[in-house]
């Protein structure tokens, strides 16, 4: 069993479409190998799936490059994934399942001027955003994230949401009458998404036209 790094964190027929959509994405990825497979949910709302099968092992793997694993313990200098639960003066705290969190330090989020606030807001980090961090006795964002999110500043204009899907956040910028202004939406995590402007297309502009729709943390990113 995989427990994934990203949550499902709404309700009802929301949190049902969501694991549906899960199930699609794993049986996209999976494709020819052969494995069954079954997808749960935690208490903690972190989603897991069950892998048999002669390619078990393989497919493992596939969900891990995918989504990043939870994992109990943390070995110092490697590389983990959790989820943004919180923020504060003193930096960022991340979910990182099985009733943990790991709290990385304002020195640590390695992402330029300005309170772990301003930072989040800069980047665009909406709450439960998938995050990479180093373990250690001052854990860091991991390089690959700040590349990322560094990249996501000097390329287009964007907006991140979370609380929808990929399908969810198209339906609704097609609805809003923006299908023409973007480029594609990007999935960060099942519920976490980040819409990328086409280069003449502003931000915060799309950000206000579409929030009427979308019940969702929204945050522009702009270059």
């Amino acid at each position: 069993m995989v427990v994934l790094g990203t949550k499902v964190y709404v309700a009802g027929d929301a949190r049902d479409r969501t694991l549906d959509g899960l199930r699609g994405i794993v049986q996209d990825r999976f494709g020819e190998l052969d494995v069954s497979f079954d997808v749960g949910l935690r208490d903690d709302e972190f989603p897991t799936v069950t892998v048999d099968g002669p390619d078990a092992t393989v497919a493992r793997n596939l969900l891990r490059e995918e989504f990043g694993e939870l994992v109990t313990t943390h070995e110092a200098g490697e590389t983990y994934v959790g989820t943004l639960e919180q923020w504060d003066d003193d930096g960022f705290v991340l979910d990182v399942g099985f009733g943990q969190t790991v709290r990385v330090p304002a020195d640590g989020l390695n992402l330029g001027q300005g309170s772990p606030a301003q930072i989040r807001r800069r980047f665009g980090l909406v709450q439960h955003m998938p995050l990479w961090f180093v373990a250690g006795d001052d854990p860091r964002l991991a390089d690959e994230t700040v590349d990322r999110l560094y990249d996501w500043s000097r390329g287009n204009g964007r907006v991140n949401a979370n609380s929808v899907t990929r399908s969810e956040a198209r339906a609704t910028v097609n609805r809003a009458g923006h299908a023409q202004d973007i480029v594609t939406v990007e999935r960060i995590g099942l519920l976490e998404q980040s819409i990328v402007c086409n280069p003449d297309t502003d931000a915060p502009g799309l950000l206000s036209d579409i929030g009427q729709y979308m019940p969702s943390e929204l945050l522009a990113v702009v270059p």
